[in-house]
């Protein structure tokens, strides 16, 4: 909820601990809710990278997703709107999508060391 640093690390740690063996860095915009990213990057154990202003190409697999999510879910909508099993079907969607950046395997093939068939996902 908004920009508060310490309540956005709390979140983020909460959420990415139990996957930290998989994440190995981790790429912050420059805004002040990343300003707690040492103790994030202190309880995760990864390195933090901050991409330079205007530099979207820094964050290449990042503009890449929101572009594929913004096909599902256009700029001006409303988020509160959106359904949980809406996102669910999205992020399903996008999870097992194979990525020509990525040899042609799936986001959650790479995530979890085998492809997963999105009709039984």
């Amino acid at each position: 909820n908004g920009k508060n640093a310490t309540e956005l690390a709390d979140k983020t740690i909460k959420a990415l601990k139990p996957m930290s063996s998989k994440i190995h860095t981790i790429t912050y915009d420059n805004g002040l809710e990343f300003a707690e990213h040492e103790r994030m990057a202190k309880a995760l154990d990864v390195d933090v990278y901050f991409a330079h202003p205007y530099s979207s190409w820094e964050r290449g697999i990042n503009e890449n997703t929101n572009g594929l999510i913004r096909q599902y879910f256009p700029k001006g909508t409303d988020f509160n709107k959106v359904t949980n099993s809406q996102i669910e079907f999205v992020m399903k969607r996008l999870n097992t999508r194979p990525r020509k950046t990525r040899g042609g395997k799936q986001p959650v093939e790479l995530f979890l060391g085998k492809a997963v068939d999105l009709l039984t996902a």
